[in-house]
């Protein structure tokens, strides 16, 4: 979409190199029986190599030029359907199985990841281009400095894979950071949690004030005991806490406060 300026307000940054664009396309593998959903398609990137090998393809675009500019690029493409839409509100079930894919705006990275996964029946996978130090939070294993909230409320329902890192000049305009490519699966074994919003409390609570002893930073929510019923020592940080951890301390708690109520 040549002559299309990037708009700030969008968080707009274009990829434009060829070699980044080809190496995204071979690690989605888009095939014949594939419905996608390209969030953010801006100028279309990806989204014709994407077009030509899957099923039927979606794009989500909240520009409205782009949004114009795409329809008239995929007229003739009946597997094509363009949605002027903010991805923070669309309903991704255009089909009962759908993977997910796009060059995500970092100012809204983290509420779309939320979203998406409160339709997660729907996902085989998604890949995303995000802030690589999004990604790293995303990854992060119990003990790093990067482990936090965003680790584990989305470590209980996706399985992460960073794939490769994209420096800022593959861009139009080029960011001020550095991207990744990532691969997130919804995880194949169920992690049973009693109550969601319990559980993003707790975590939100045990990761507010990293410093403290996790029974410092719970200690309105959970005593000593409680904590070692659910197999954590009192005295060891938020960081050093498992996902599986956080959620069999939050399903104790929820069913103690069933059981009282």
């Amino acid at each position: 979409m040549k002559g299309h300026r990037p708009r700030k307000r969008f968080g707009q940054h274009f990829l434009v190199d060829p070699g980044v664009i080809h190496a995204i396309v071979d690690a989605i593998r888009p095939g014949a029986g594939d419905t996608l959903i390209e969030i953010g398609p801006g100028p279309g990137a990806i989204t014709e190599p994407l077009a030509r090998r899957a099923g039927a393809l979606h794009l989500v675009e909240l520009d409205r030029d782009l949004a114009a500019a795409l329809r008239g690029a995929f007229a003739d493409a009946d597997s094509v359907h363009v949605h002027e839409a903010d991805a923070l509100n669309f309903d991704i079930a255009v089909a009962p199985r759908v993977r997910v894919v796009g060059n995500l705006p970092y100012n809204i990275s983290t509420p779309l990841l939320f979203h998406l996964l409160e339709q997660r029946e729907h996902i085989i996978d998604m890949h995303f281009m995000l802030q690589k130090e999004v990604v790293d939070r995303m990854a992060a294993t119990p003990g790093s400095k990067t482990y936090g909230r965003l680790s584990v409320m989305l470590g209980c329902h996706l399985l992460v894979e960073p794939l490769f890192d994209v420096a800022p000049e593959c861009f139009d305009p080029p960011p001020e950071v550095m991207s990744s490519v990532v691969r997130l699966i919804p995880r194949p074994e169920a992690l049973s949690i009693v109550d969601p919003a319990h559980l993003s409390r707790l975590v939100a609570a045990a990761f507010a004030q990293r410093r403290k002893t996790i029974r410092n930073a719970l200690s309105e929510l959970a005593g000593s005991d409680e904590l070692a019923n659910a197999g954590i020592d009192p005295s060891v940080r938020a960081e050093q806490i498992s996902v599986e951890s956080f959620i069999a301390l939050s399903n104790k708690l929820s069913q103690k406060h069933q059981t009282l109520g």
